[in-house]
């Protein structure tokens, strides 16, 4: 049985709870931490779950018997949470974004290497039938090069979403919407169509003066072959649609589902290819659906690991290319230039001092509520 402790009583502990316990069979929550101990107890009596509650992560972390470790808290607190769960001897699975800094994401990834411990990073969305389908589609390379990428992550949040103490300042939540909402995207995109060269970006803050960070980015992201990609990243998007359009020279497609294939006239416009149209969307229909979805597909996925069944989906290494892409993006809108990668520690906003002397604060946070009343969260589409 695999002992599982939860740090962060917050609004996305719950997904982690559900998604354990359905895998009753092969793992159980043994305790809870949270700095309000409070947050920690109403939630073990929600899940009617007996637990150990704690305040303080270092004394939970004494107990030899806790295996695996679900990191639910604020991003600044990421890198130092996991890296001692690592040393320790605890697995450890780490909500997004990975950490706040490239610098704290290559630290978390010295120590899982230096504990041979796992290390897996909430990307949830890979773990989805429409993405794992598309992605399977893309690796036939029947669309041909890829020659444009379209990544649109519009989500909403009100005004008082950046009232919540540790959200809407470079310091605690790392960043605003590129960071926090599209980072689920940015993953997808890199894992889909890999990292590209160079990125050109710009940010602003069109709806919330109560936030220092963005809530609204656009980049253009280019490859070494030519091909261009945009993404959009907002809390101002009202209908929160979203979706992934690859364009190939041979055929285009996109979660939600859709295919579109043209071939060429004898005078160079286009005619539907409808033979190409259909091996695309067979190859979609062919793929299995998955058992589980989202995070209880990536909680079982580590679980497995754990058991030496399969090397989990998304690893540390995978959870730092999204944040390099994140700070290149804040790097260019920040300095006004186009920016090159990979990043390292030249970077000028390689660390989180880096980040927060460089960063561009478009607000002064006005507003620190400890909690919201209203605990429920919105995850983002289900892309069909």
């Amino acid at each position: 049985m695999i002992n599982v402790a939860i740090i962060g009583a917050g609004a996305i502990a719950p997904a982690h709870i559900k998604a354990y316990q359905l895998f009753d069979d092969r793992c159980k929550i043994v305790a809870i931490c949270d700095i309000f101990p409070e947050k920690a107890e109403k939630m073990a009596a929600n899940f009617n779950l007996d637990v150990e509650i704690y305040s303080d992560y270092k004394e939970m972390l004494k107990i030899s018997d806790i295996h695996l470790v679900s990191v639910c808290t604020p991003p600044y607190t990421h890198a130092e949470l996991a890296i001692a769960c690592l040393y320790t001897g605890k697995h450890v699975v780490v909500e997004k974004p990975m950490a706040s800094s490239l610098e704290e994401c290559d630290a978390m990834n010295l120590a899982q290497k230096s504990s041979g411990k796992i290390l897996s990073i909430i990307s949830q969305n890979r773990f989805t039938n429409p993405m794992m389908k598309l992605k399977s589609v893309l690796d036939t390379k029947l669309m041909g090069p890829i020659v444009h990428t379209q990544v649109d992550s519009f989500w909403w949040r009100g005004h008082c979403y950046y009232d919540l103490w540790w959200r809407g300042t470079w310091e605690k939540e790392g960043g605003g919407c590129t960071l926090n909402h599209a980072v689920h995207h940015i993953d997808i995109f890199h894992w889909m169509n890999g990292m590209p060269s160079e990125v050109t970006a710009v940010a602003t803050n069109t709806s919330h003066d109560n936030a220092e960070v963005e809530d609204l980015s656009v980049a253009i992201c280019r490859y070494p072959n030519g091909s261009l990609a945009q993404i959009t990243s907002s809390v101002v998007h009202h209908g929160e649609e979203q979706q992934l359009i690859f364009q190939g020279k041979n055929a285009r497609v996109s979660v939600p589902w859709k295919v579109k294939a043209s071939k060429s006239k004898p005078n160079g416009f286009p005619e539907k290819d409808e033979e190409l149209e259909a091996k695309l969307h067979e190859v979609y229909e062919q793929v299995n659906d998955l058992e589980f979805e989202g995070h209880t597909a990536q909680i079982e996925d580590v679980l497995s690991a754990i058991k030496g069944k399969r090397k989990v989906l998304v690893d540390g290494i995978e959870g730092r290319k999204t944040v390099e892409l994140i700070t290149a993006i804040y790097q260019s809108a920040s300095s006004g230039q186009t920016v090159k990668l990979p990043l390292n520690e030249n970077s000028p906003l390689y660390t989180r001092d880096g980040v927060l002397n460089n960063a561009v604060h478009f607000y002064e946070k006005k507003k620190h509520i400890e909690n919201f009343t209203e605990n429920s969260i919105t995850l983002g589409s289900k892309y069909e």
